[in-house]
């Protein structure tokens, strides 16, 4: 038995976390001991063939799929329609979406609250790749993989007296937003895998909201397209740019030092779990 599956088997009923992008599939779970050891096993996805096929096929090899396991949580990397919580209608949500993007009008659509900021996050998954979970999986929860790095940096922006914009890059986009008071400021993603595409998005925003380049923060997270360079060209407008480092951001946690983990499943396990 590899050690994977050895420490998949001693979960005590923890939840498995399936974290589902465009392009990428990982499984991430807690086993029970002293250290309470996180285990992180990325998926190679073959290209050309649907995310449920390769989740089809990801069951009969992955060891995290073979060890039994009943619940699991779905961290879906998919578009997000933000919508104010005095606004928001259940019953209406699947409209209110699939107008939005309409691209996503075959697909299963579900919501998180976020009662800290004020709002509701509608999202969707493909139901191919749903029908898949529920074959596999008696208790699933879906959450949007964005979710967790908007709890956390929403407290993290309590520090301090300025504004502050953060960037999350991660599969080929960049998540941009801010906050002020119990809201989102702004929220927005935009497709990019070229630094100058995300200098570009980036100075947008911040002008858009008229931000003071002397004394506001720039805070980024993620796999940056050439970081160093991207960060030396931003401040050449921005006085204060910060990179998130996770090691110093969750440097009680274990998945600190999970090299590839991305930022938004590190932050679930590190502060929600």
């Amino acid at each position: 038995m590899s050690e994977t599956k050895q420490a998949i088997n001693s979960l005590n009923n923890q939840r498995m976390t399936i974290r589902i992008g465009r392009n990428t599939l990982a499984f991430t779970a807690i086993a029970s001991g002293e250290e309470n050891l996180i285990t992180y096993e990325p998926y190679v996805v073959k290209s050309g063939v649907s995310m449920a096929a390769n989740l089809r096929e990801a069951f009969k090899g992955a060891d995290f799929l073979s060890a039994g396991i009943t619940r699991v949580r779905i961290l879906l990397d998919t578009p997000v329609l933000m919508t104010p919580v005095e606004l928001f209608q259940e019953s209406k949500m699947q409209t209110l979406y699939y107008h939005a993007f309409p691209q996503a009008s075959q697909d299963a659509v579900f919501f998180n609250v976020l009662p800290e900021l004020n709002a509701v996050a509608i999202f969707s998954i493909n139901r191919d790749l749903k029908l898949v979970i529920d074959d596999h999986f008696q208790d699933v929860q879906f959450v949007a993989a964005l979710t967790p790095v908007w709890r956390h940096l929403y407290q993290r922006s309590f520090t301090g007296q300025h504004n502050k914009l953060y960037g999350y890059f991660h599969d080929r986009q960049v998540d941009i937003f801010s906050f002020q008071q119990n809201r989102f400021k702004f929220c927005n993603l935009y497709e990019t895998s070229r630094m100058y595409d995300a200098l570009y998005f980036l100075l947008y925003v911040w002008n858009q909201l008229m931000f003071n380049a002397e004394t506001d923060e720039l805070h980024l997270a993620g796999n940056m397209p050439e970081e160093g360079r991207l960060v030396e060209e931003l401040k050449k407008y921005v006085k204060k740019v910060y990179v998130i480092n996770p090691a110093a951001d969750f440097a009680e946690s274990p998945v600190s030092q999970i090299k590839k983990m991305p930022y938004d499943l590190m932050t679930l396990y590190a502060k929600e779990r």
